[in-house]
């Protein structure tokens, strides 16, 4: 789980509007961040697989959000892409 502090700090590069938390770039951008630790969790407890399970399901929505912002905004879609470090 991410502290507040880490979420306002991913927040600040990707959200449209001061208070924007629901916009599908601020929530890839949220995910991103929570499967970077998670992953980084999973390296050092290999065998920790109910964490390995919520990793999964992490991706799985992110990808679906993505999903969901290239069909209605491909430019938008393809500068948050860029800005998160993720290729397609």
């Amino acid at each position: 789980m991410l502290s507040k502090r880490v979420k306002q700090n991913v927040l600040k590069n990707v959200r449209r509007h001061d208070t924007d938390t629901g916009s599908p770039e601020a929530q890839v951008a949220l995910l991103t961040r929570q499967i970077e630790e998670l992953s980084a969790h999973l390296r050092t407890h290999k065998k920790d697989f109910h964490s390995r399970r919520g990793l999964l399901q992490i991706v799985a929505d992110r990808r679906k959000q993505l999903k969901y912002l290239e069909e209605k905004d491909p430019k938008k879609h393809a500068a948050l892409l860029k800005k998160l470090g993720l290729k397609k």
